[in-house]
């Protein structure tokens, strides 16, 4: 602990130089120095946690289910330390760690809430040693940098037989496979050899059970259309959102799960809000959850069942739902000039699936500024934009500015979808973009940015004053 003292300083240090120099909000720097110096610090911090650490991934919606978690965990009174800025590869769940780590070894929060990336999962829990890991979905994102689904789930394979308390999706056929060989009663990894500390480790399955919901057929952004077991093409008797839904091999005759945790009669409400009926095995309730889309119907499931799975009451689960805020450039509502835009995260073909889906909801024509770009943190293909079913939205489109690196491509896209060429606009640089998609209409503007792009947009409109809101319920 002496020893780690001066390394905690050197690197809190270097992110407090950071953000004075304004190079970033220091999310992940000071934890990738800390780790420099330190390669077991995860592990040795996470360890003064009394309430140990829980861990999240997904490809899709893992910053928003560790908030809907988060509301859920403090319902108990639970001092959570987490990296909410969403920083989640090793040096962002060190930097969380480190910015938790006061004197004398103490930490500022007794239990650990971290979304960790897809591809970083395998590393960062080895040095969590987290009580309860949920495991959302598994989508195609950045295979310049991640390659194909069937290898990370291959990595996720190892991790979830070492857990003691899973979570897992049963519509995504790819998640839900990774629980089917560790079913039952068995020994916790650290009980003796004599069997005497027994757990039970069959996974915590949430789904969604609606016929109203169900596409006329898989979505061509459908990823995970095969069965592990057998190789067979899987029959769809309900496909919700790309490949995730009521699933059987013709085959072999695996199918998809019962889950415990499932969403009945759901209710979209444009972009605003979701409506469901909430099965556990602790009972029943209506959930009014303030954010939007089936994609997010799909978080609240998987904070439900994780807070259910960590004894949470059931009444605090709901009430943590209701209550939750959007997750940064998640259905976020910024107030700029007089006019609200609402800022949706775009990055691969089932997300912009979903967040289109949710849009041809609204009344009357659209708004849009999107913003393309290709830097590494949005992947360098940007191939996904041809997968993912612009045309919902072309019919809709009063105005589209088209901005980002990629603003071009993103406009050729629009063309294609059947959008008229008089309602889009090409733009590179991102405040006269910006300032285009706001002239000239009334009503809310949509912004569909990708990663970077979100970051970039959310500076800019910082810089400018223009703050965040939600909406009235």
């Amino acid at each position: 602990m002496t020893l780690l003292g001066p390394k905690l300083a050197a690197a809190k240090l270097a992110g407090a130089a950071t953000r004075a120099a304004g190079r970033g909000g220091g999310t992940s720097l000071p934890g990738r120095m800390l780790l420099r110096l330190e390669p077991e610090a995860i592990t040795e911090l996470a360890g003064r946690l009394p309430g140990g650490s829980i861990v999240i991934s997904a490809t899709n919606g893992k910053t928003t289910t560790a908030a809907m978690a988060s509301a859920v965990l403090e319902r108990t009174g639970a001092r959570l330390v987490h990296n909410r800025a969403g920083a989640n590869m090793a040096g962002g769940v060190a930097s969380a760690l480190l910015a938790a780590a006061g004197r004398g070894g103490r930490m500022d929060g007794d239990t650990g809430l971290f979304e960790v990336d897809e591809f970083w999962l395998p590393r960062v829990v080895t040095a969590l040693h987290p009580r309860a890991l949920l495991l959302g979905n598994l989508f195609r994102d950045q295979l310049d940098r991640y390659g194909e689904l069937e290898a990370i789930a291959d990595r996720w394979a190892e991790v979830v037989k070492r857990q003691e308390r899973l979570v897992l999706n049963a519509d995504d056929p790819l998640v839900a496979d990774l629980g089917r060989n560790i079913n039952g009663v068995k020994s916790f990894p650290s009980a003796p050899e004599s069997g005497v500390a027994k757990k039970d480790l069959t996974p915590l399955y949430f789904g969604i059970d609606d016929d109203s919901l169900a596409l006329p057929e898989l979505q061509h952004a459908a990823d995970s259309k095969h069965c592990r077991r057998c190789g067979h093409a899987y029959a769809y008797d309900a496909a919700y959102l790309a490949h995730l839904g009521h699933y059987h091999c013709p085959n072999c005759g695996q199918r998809r799960p019962d889950p415990q945790v499932v969403a009945t009669d759901v209710r979209l409400e444009g972009v605003r809000s979701a409506r469901f009926r909430l099965q556990t095995p602790a009972g029943e309730a209506r959930v009014a959850l303030p954010l939007p889309g089936l994609y997010n119907v799909y978080n609240a499931l998987g904070a439900a069942a994780l807070g259910l799975a960590l004894d949470v009451p059931l009444a605090d689960v709901v009430a943590g739902l209701e209550h939750v805020s959007a997750a940064f450039g998640r259905a976020e509502v910024i107030r700029a000039g007089d006019r609200d835009l609402v800022l949706l995260l775009v990055k691969n073909p089932a997300g912009a699936n979903e967040v289109l889906r949710t849009m041809t909801l609204e009344d009357g024509q659209l708004d849009i500024l999107g913003l393309l770009n290709d830097r590494t943190a949005d992947g360098h293909d940007i191939s996904w934009v041809w997968d993912a079913d612009f045309e919902l939205l072309a019919p809709r489109l009063r105005a589209m500015t088209c901005g980002g690196t990629r603003a071009a491509e993103l406009a050729v896209r629009m063309k294609y979808a059947g959008a008229d060429p008089a309602a889009l606009a090409v733009e590179h640089d991102l405040g006269r973009a910006l300032d285009t998609a706001l002239r000239g209409g009334e009503g809310p503007l949509y912004a569909l940015p990708t990663y970077t792009a979100l970051l970039e947009l959310r500076e800019l409109l910082s810089r400018r004053g223009w703050t965040s809101r939600y909406w009235e319920q």
